[in-house]
């Protein structure tokens, strides 16, 4: 084989890995996230060599979904990392045999202080799944390695789990956007979530014209206004809208008369507008389902106080 065929054999056999634990999803999923839904504390996970750089990934998942979550390794467990644990936490532990020695021996300790064991391994006969209060079932037939010996579809295997596990929590939850904002504040996500239009939007030199302007006046005001757009204002009040889109199609329907008519014959009446407190993500929502790239923030009396455009959005 070539190498893309190779790399595209790695990739279906570790998405076969994936939709084979399938059939092995049982009331096991149902008491982890009972389980961690009752816990006062912290969800506390380990694992050794390969399966903790996967406990650890899990871990800042359900960090960032909701549910307090850290990594612990277990080779440092009894060099004073005990105190971290609490009788309110949750441990889960994974292993890929199920029957690492390292995980296996702080087991009696989480037993003696009733702290619950979430267990996660390749094998339901192992003493990890015999001690665990319940035991997540991660099995495969074969890793995606030629020689069947570097963990790859069970760890990506294991990480899929864990991610199933993150979501359900997060779905019982009722983990929303919001929610999600508050974890995230710094990317990209977080910043639409919880900036405001009256955040963004451009309030002073607006382009603002009336219903019996000319249009060729109002081309000129629309371009010095550098939005793509045009408010048309009578009276105080908000009646229109005129667009560039707006401006190309009166040009191809009015044609030479185009220039001498006023703005209210190629205008769009009732433009969108919203409130200075809407969230930016809840604006890209609606720009997106209009297919408009602006829209209009007003006060409580519906005055004009300022645009939102797509390019804003996105500071």
């Amino acid at each position: 084989m070539n190498i893309r065929e190779i790399a595209e054999k790695c990739l279906r056999d570790e998405a076969q890995a994936i939709l084979d634990l399938i059939p092995d999803l049982d009331e096991n999923m149902d008491r982890a996230v009972a389980i961690i839904m009752a816990c006062r504390g912290k969800v506390i996970l380990t694992g050794v060599g390969k399966s903790g750089h996967i406990a650890a990934k899990i871990a800042a998942t359900l960090s960032s979904t909701g549910t307090p979550s850290f990594y612990i390794n277990p080779l440092d467990v009894f060099h004073g990392d005990l105190g971290v644990i609490t009788p309110d936490d949750v441990v889960i532990g994974i292993s890929n045999s199920g029957q690492t020695d390292e995980l296996l021996r702080f087991v009696p300790y989480l037993l003696e202080r009733h702290i619950p064991l979430i267990g996660i391994s390749g094998n339901p006969n192992s003493l990890l799944a015999r001690y665990a209060a319940c035991h997540i079932t991660v099995r495969v037939e074969n890793e995606a390695c030629p020689l069947n010996l570097a963990p790859t579809s069970s760890t990506t295997a294991t990480l899929a789990m864990g991610d199933a596990l993150a979501i359900a929590l997060m779905e019982t939850r009722h983990f929303g956007k919001d929610d999600f904002a508050r974890f995230h504040p710094g990317g990209a996500l977080g910043h639409r979530l919880l900036i405001t239009a009256q955040d963004v939007m451009r309030s002073d030199d607006l382009p603002v014209i009336t219903p019996q302007m000319k249009l060729g006046e109002a081309i000129i005001r629309i371009s010095d206004g550098m939005l793509g757009l045009g408010i048309v204002i009578e009276e105080g009040h908000i009646v229109g809208i005129i667009t560039d889109g707006d401006i190309r199609r009166a040009v191809n329907r009015l044609q030479e008369r185009f220039f001498n008519l006023p703005v209210e014959q190629a205008m769009t009446p009732h433009p969108i507008c919203v409130a200075p407190q809407t969230k930016v993500n809840e604006i890209l929502d609606t720009l997106n389902e209009k297919k408009i790239h602006a829209v209009l923030v007003v006060d409580e009396e519906q005055h004009l106080i300022g645009v939102v455009d797509n390019f804003r959005c996105m500071i």
